[in-house]
Parts: structure tokens; sequence; C-alpha cells
């Protein structure tokens, strides 16, 4: 299964999944996902891991940190900044869009 198509499979971001789910959605091992919490990629609901809940968002980060650590044998700590830095660049590059489009409107209305 491609990330695509768990996005596809995960649209309602309103239903938590708790870490067996999760383990079994991106086949991880529950003390990975521990390790990931402990590093910052993942940021679940709940004070500890029986009780942790997960939305899409950490769905989403966890297997692109599963393709940064297959492809670029990148740590733990290097991957929690490799993606937030990603989500800076995203958020920048919908900022920019935003702007443009503002602009556009301005150059027609001119």
């Amino acid at each position: 299964m491609n990330d695509k198509s768990v996005e596809i499979e995960l649209a309602d971001d309103s239903t938590p999944y708790e870490m067996r789910e999760l383990c079994e959605m991106c086949a991880v091992r529950a003390e990975l996902v521990v390790e990931m919490v402990e590093a910052g990629i993942l940021e679940p609901s709940g004070s500890a891991p029986a009780g942790w809940r997960f939305g899409v968002r950490s769905i989403i980060r966890l297997r692109k940190a599963q393709r940064l650590r297959r492809d670029l044998d990148i740590n733990l700590s290097g991957i929690a900044l490799a993606l937030d830095l990603l989500d800076d660049l995203d958020q920048m590059r919908e900022r920019a869009q935003a702007l443009e489009r503002q602009l556009q409107q301005l150059t027609d209305e001119a």
C-alpha cells in the first residue's frame, strides 16, 4: 500500500487510532512508535502508551519517517528535524500560493 492510498483511506481525521491500529497500518513495532514519540516525530493524544491515540497526521508522518529511515538511513533525531522542515516548507508554499492569488485578484481589479 502506498502513502496516497493511506491518505485516502484515512481521510476522516476525527477518528483517533489506537497504538495497535497504528502499528498494524504502518507495519511497525510499538517500541518504535514509543521511540518516535520520544523523538518528537509523533504527537499522540493521551498520557501513556496504552492510552495514546493517533490522528491521520501521525500516520502520514510515520510513513514519511519510514521512508526517510529506509531510503536515507537517517536516525530518529534527524527524521524529526527533516519532517519539521518539510512541514515548514509546505506551510510556506501554501502561504506563497495564497499571496499569489491575492496579488492576482488585485491586478485583475486594477
